[in-house]
Parts: C-alpha cells; structure tokens; sequence
C-alpha cells in the first residue's frame, strides 16, 4: 500500500470508529476477513499452530494472536487502545430550560481540550443493554447524523472569554439536544428507534458524544492529515495492518488494543487488568507448554507500547525539549522518561532502532522539558501484570486530546511496516540486555 491508500484506510476507520466499541468492531470485521477465528473467555480453546485468533473483553478491548508452524520461543507484541477523551452522556440525561430546550447532561471521560467540542455538529454512539425473553443483549448505537450542539456564550456576555477562560463540565459543555415538546425522554426515544427495539427494554446505556467532522488530508502537498481520534487509533490501526501482513516464524504474534487508557487503565479491559497474562498463560498452556516454559518464553519476548506522541508545536516551539524534538513525517517517535512514565530504557530503545533500521523507516526521539510534567501511557501499567521488555513509541501529532487532531501523512506507514518487521521477527533473550535478533 502507498501513503495514500494507507491515509484513505486510516481516515475510513477513524470515521466509522466514534468510540472504543465500535473501533474494536471494525477490527473484529478485519480480522475475520482474513480468517481468523474468534476465541471466547468463556469457553474453552482448541489452538493450532500455522492459525490465527482473537479474543475480545468488554466489546472494547481486543487481543489477536498468530501461532507460528514451529515451536513457539515468545511473543513480540504491539500494545495501543482504542478510546479517547470525550463526553459520556449521563442516565437520566434530559435537562429541559424555560420549558422551551432540552439539553443533555454529560460528564468528562478524561483529560481533553474543551473548547474545540463548541461550534460543532456532534453525535452520539455506544452501547445500549436490552431485556429479552432470554436475558440481556448488547446492541451498538449510532446516530449516524448531525444531532447536537454545545453553543458558545457570545462574546458581549463574556468579554474576557479571549483573555482565558475556565470551563465548568455542568454549566459550559452539555449539548443542546431539542427544542421542549410534550413528550418526556426524547432522548431515549431516538437510542430506542435507532437500535430497533423498545424504549421499555432499555436497562442502561454506555453512550457517547462524538465530533461529525469526517478526517481530511490537508497542507500544500497533502503532507498532514486531521481527524478525531488519531490518539490512538492511528497506533491501533498500524498495530493491525502490520500484524495482518506479518509471517511469524518463531515468535507468537499479538496485537493488543486495551480500552481506559485515559482513565488510568484501572478496569477489567484496562492495560491494569489480567486481559494480555490471562491471554498469553492461555495461549501456552493450550498449547500444551508448561507454566516454566511460560515464564521462559517471557526472557525472549518483546512489547511495543504504541501510543501517539507530541510533534514539535508550530506556534509554542519553546514547549519542546532543546535537543528531542520530533516533527510530523519524521519517522516513529521512541518516547523516554526518567521517571518511567515511559517504559524505554536502553535495552528497549536499542531493540526499537533496530527494528525501525531493519524496516527501512526513520525514527526520531521524545522526552519531556525538565520543567514539565508529561502524561503517561499504557506501557509501564501494563508491566505491573506480564514484565517483559518493553519500548513506548508513538506517532507525532498536534493537539492531542483535541476532537480534532493533526498528523504526519507518511507516518502511519511508517509505523505499519515497522510492525510487520516486529510481529514476523523473533528475540532471543540471553541475558539481561542481550538478545539474538532473528528478522
């Protein structure tokens, strides 16, 4: 694929992925267009090697894994998640205004730019649980049209707004829904006829504001592309192209995309959670592998922890480090922290470069200002669960956690080859520091 093709795939699955369950249903859809075969945590496992799996937890988190056709001696993985800051509409959510509006009550999920959500046509998609003669049934959700607004105070009420401004979640960001009419719950009226069945059925809902604005490719030569989202599912989505065009050989490949990221992790399809150990103990004792060839397997195994990183801001170059400065179109970013918010040290940096030198692709560098306190990322939570060698990269970008985000056009390519590499590669570990790298 070149970058084109690669940036019209991205910018398709960035538009039909407005939340976590539906970029892991897309990726579902992929991995059984190529053959894979779907395991569930509740039932048991038959496992073959030359084959190709995967495994869901919560519909919002998703583990796929390749088995080679010789004995397998580790994993190499490639770890991202798939939500993003956004607005989750509470229950109850109607709040009606002089009689005359209804807006909905929404909360924070995460730590995100509010103004760029203003001004904007926005939607709603997620997850509604319904009663059946049988139980309950999950049905997805998305109002596929342009719904609601968050409308800014104008100006002559707010002369200062230019000069900064505080937002308040429960007076500034609820979305004007309607105008008040003489039914109640007209909110959960519309969930209901979109998803086909009973208002009465509905038991709760996990629903979500999203941003209508389709991804473009833009710049005086196409070298940028905007989009929601890009934080992470641009990582997710080169995390899968790569694992999809991977031959594994000696390794067991794993493409691993958590949900709560942004949340810290802390749930049961979080990076916090059991989802990779139990998958991987699972893998190898189906395999008929003992728990000692398990903990082995670990010493020759490899994580990539791939979420997106801070390009160099056209307009506050100063915020960068003096001498780690990534830019758009540049090349993998290798993300280092002293305090092991990222998990790169030297052994993980060096196996990264390799990688990316064994690729064909460029990388470049990350760290914080020394007088800056950086976010975190899924990679060093992840360990608290299966230690391994692990490297955090990313993708440089513009207004992270931004509704709308900016990235480098070539970029994402580069990161799919990168993961071909990896997930067709096998690392041998011989010792703290030192492995045999067979690509």
């Amino acid at each position: 694929m070149n970058t084109q093709e690669v940036n019209q795939e991205l910018l398709s699955f960035l538009d039909h992925s407005p939340n976590a369950f539906f970029a892991v249903r897309n990726m579902r859809e992929e991995l059984e267009k190529a053959g894979y075969t779907r395991l569930y945590e509740g039932a048991a496992w038959a496992l073959s090697q030359g084959r190709g799996y995967y495994v869901t937890r919560n519909d919002s988190a998703l583990i796929a894994f390749h088995i080679p056709t010789e004995k397998a001696r580790g994993f190499q993985i490639m770890a991202s998640h798939c939500d993003s800051p956004v607005f989750k509409i509470k229950t109850r959510a109607e709040i009606e205004i002089d009689q005359h509006y209804v807006k909905l009550n929404v909360e924070k999920y995460g730590g995100m730019l509010c103004a760029p959500w203003l001004d904007r046509p926005l939607s709603v998609a997620g997850r509604i649980l319904v009663q059946t003669e049988d139980g309950i049934e999950t049905k997805l959700v998305n109002v596929d049209r342009d719904l609601l607004i968050i409308p800014n105070l104008a100006i002559h009420m707010n002369r200062q707004v230019n000069d900064g401004y505080a937002f308040n979640a429960q007076v500034d960001m609820l979305p004007l829904f309607c105008e008040k009419g003489e039914e109640r719950n007209q909110f959960l009226q519309l969930i209901a006829e979109e998803a086909k069945v009973k208002a009465e059925d509905i038991l709760d809902t996990d629903l979500f504001l999203y941003n209508r604005m389709k991804g473009t490719t833009l710049g005086l030569h196409g070298e940028f592309i905007a989009s929601g989202r890009l934080d992470d599912l641009q990582c997710a989505f080169a995390s899968l192209k790569g694992f999809l065009a991977a031959e594994p050989k000696q390794s067991i490949a794993v493409h691993c995309v958590y949900d709560n990221e942004e949340v810290g992790s802390g749930t049961k399809q979080g990076a916090a959670s059991t989802f990779l150990k139990d998958t991987l103990q699972r893998i190898y004792r189906t395999l008929g592998y003992t728990e000692e060839e398990y903990q082995m397997s670990l010493a020759s195994s490899f994580m990539v922890s791939a979420d997106n990183a801070h390009a160099v801001h056209p307009n506050h170059s100063d915020k960068a480090d003096p001498t780690n400065r990534p830019y758009m179109n540049q090349g993998i970013v290798i993300k280092y922290s002293a305090n092991q918010k990222y998990t790169t040290d030297a052994v993980s940096g060096a196996v990264m470069r390799a990688v990316c030198k064994e690729a064909g692709v460029p990388w470049q560098t990350f760290t914080n200002r020394s007088d800056m306190l950086g976010g975190s990322t899924l990679g060093n939570i992840s360990q608290g669960q299966v230690a391994l060698n692990t490297v955090d990269i990313g993708l440089p970008q513009l207004a992270m956690h931004s509704p709308y985000e900016t990235a480098g056009a070539k970029d994402t390519a580069y990161l799919i080859e990168a993961a071909r590499v990896l997930f067709s590669s096998s690392f041998l570990g011989s010792g703290d520091g030192n492995y045999k790298l067979l690509f």
